[in-house]
């Protein structure tokens, strides 16, 4: 038969903090015991019990002359340690002998010394093993006589282990009295935290809605303050994603109906110009649907992705790549194409993203200016970052509308007559901020038209060899671009 296991409870502040009383009294004691120790050694350095105790006899021994008198002396001391503690010694255990200067004789001797002899030379403390047992031994001279005395020498085990069992009964009595304020405080204190437990455990699985507290304890701001952050992004996440289908949807649904109506017109064509005229439209409707399902997934690719690892490529050799593919399309509307740009210029890269700022800059600029038109990439670099510029001398963007060129399927005023998803922008703006920029409207190539996106991004510095550290400019833009 198995055992039932048991379910021992999680950690728990208020189990924290009572071991944490439990570990400061602990060092509250260890500390008392050290205390203690080093005084009684400083007491031994300086003037130990037996030297004041020789001092003290010496003096009553010095006010009488007669035998008798230092006898009588000497016996009432005895009788007084005998209760009376010396140095931590039981009563009783000081040894005492007193002898005559002159002669040497014994006037006085403890029973219990027996024959054993005390030999210590004034006014010192000396160490004697009687009978394997050391003791202190203290001899000083008093007016006609010589006094000895001896006790068990105290060690500091000794004086620790009896500290130890003296002080714990009073640290055990105080430490409940210490506790139930602080247990009282620590569960008060956790009472404004629970009930914000309560108010999450309360909530629906989709209630992204505030929670609506503010707790008084000023530690606990911090904590509401960033749930509501989260739950706040949560929200904007979730209505920018429902919009994001919403426009997907229809956006695509338009391309799809071409598709169909022109499937339909092909099937029923009567002669070959109208089946080559429906054709046409089929594969333009095609092609609107392919690139807009591409768009679609470069930028869900960008906003969920983590940021590719840094490459190194020779950018002015990857932007001359990216015109040459761009190259036929220009040369059919009679588009000038240009770049500026050093024979080579080293960096370590997102490629990925920075592919997708170049290719959408680059193909919304000859895409939406006229005819005969010119388009420039200028690449180099500027305070030792990276600095890009796709420029045309198209008509630009009016003002009311630059503050919207960057939202998703946003396309401006006049930009209906241009094929388009309008998401080009907002790959370029979502790509520049996985690369730790931002994008800024600039103006053109030709005073008064043209429009220029100004933006940091593929950071890194412009050295011997360029490497990534975290922020570089980006200037895309300078076009007249229709969105």
């Amino acid at each position: 038969m198995s055992r039932p296991s048991i379910a021992w409870p999680g950690p728990s502040i208020g189990r924290r903090v009572l071991a944490a009383m439990l570990l400061a009294f602990v060092g509250v004691w260890l500390m008392l015991l050290a205390y203690f120790y080093v005084e009684f050694r400083q007491a031994l350095a300086v003037d130990q019990g037996l030297k004041k105790l020789g001092r003290a006899m010496s003096a009553s021994l010095r006010q009488v002359d007669s035998d008798a008198q230092a006898v009588d002396v000497m016996r009432s001391t005895a009788t007084l340690l005998r209760t009376l503690r010396i140095s931590g010694n039981p009563g009783g255990s000081v040894w005492m002998e007193l002898r005559r200067r002159d002669d040497g004789a014994v006037l006085y001797r403890s029973a219990a010394l027996g024959d054993r002899v005390l030999d210590a030379p004034a006014p010192q403390v000396i160490e004697r093993d009687f009978d394997g047992i050391s003791y202190w031994v203290h001899g000083s001279e008093a007016g006609r006589w010589r006094l000895q005395l001896a006790e068990p020498r105290i060690t500091g085990r000794w004086i620790l282990e009896r500290n130890a069992t003296r002080l714990l009964p009073y640290l055990l009595l105080a430490f409940p009295i210490v506790l139930l304020p602080v247990w009282l405080a620590v569960r008060l204190g956790l009472r404004p935290l629970q009930r914000l437990a309560d108010l999450i455990a309360r909530r629906g699985g989709s209630d992204l809605s505030p929670i609506g507290y503010d707790p008084p304890q000023a530690e606990l701001k911090p904590l509401t303050s960033g749930l509501e952050r989260m739950l706040r992004q949560l929200r904007d996440k979730l209505t920018q994603e429902r919009a994001f289908v919403h426009d997907a949807a229809h956006e695509l649904r338009t391309p799809m109906a071409v598709i169909a109506a022109q499937a339909h017109a092909l099937a029923g064509a009567a002669d070959a110009a109208e089946r080559e005229r429906a054709q046409l439209h089929l594969e333009q409707a095609i092609a609107r649907a392919s690139h807009l399902t591409q768009q679609l997934l470069d930028l869900a690719l960008l906003d969920d992705a983590q940021p590719s690892a840094p490459k190194r490529v020779d950018v002015a050799q990857f932007a001359r790549g990216l015109l040459a593919q761009a190259a036929p399309q220009a040369m059919a509307r009679g588009i000038e194409l240009a770049l500026e740009a050093p024979d080579s210029l080293q960096a370590e890269v997102d490629v990925p993203a920075l592919q997708s700022v170049l290719e959408n800059l680059l193909h919304n600029a000859i895409r939406h200016v006229p005819d005969g038109a010119q388009v420039a990439m200028t690449l180099g670099v500027e305070e030792g970052c990276l600095a890009l510029l796709v420029a045309d001398d198209g008509p630009g963007i009016p003002a009311a509308e630059r503050e919207r060129v960057f939202e998703r399927f946003h396309r401006g005023e006049g930009a209906h007559e241009t094929p388009g998803s309008g998401l080009g922008l907002a790959i370029v703006k979502q790509a520049v901020h996985r690369m730790g920029g931002e994008v800024a409207i600039v103006e053109g190539l030709a005073p008064g038209r043209g429009v220029g996106f100004q933006r940091p991004a593929a950071a890194f510095r412009a050295h011997e060899h360029l490497r990534l550290m975290g922020i570089a400019r980006v200037d895309s833009g300078r076009a007249g671009l229709r969105y």
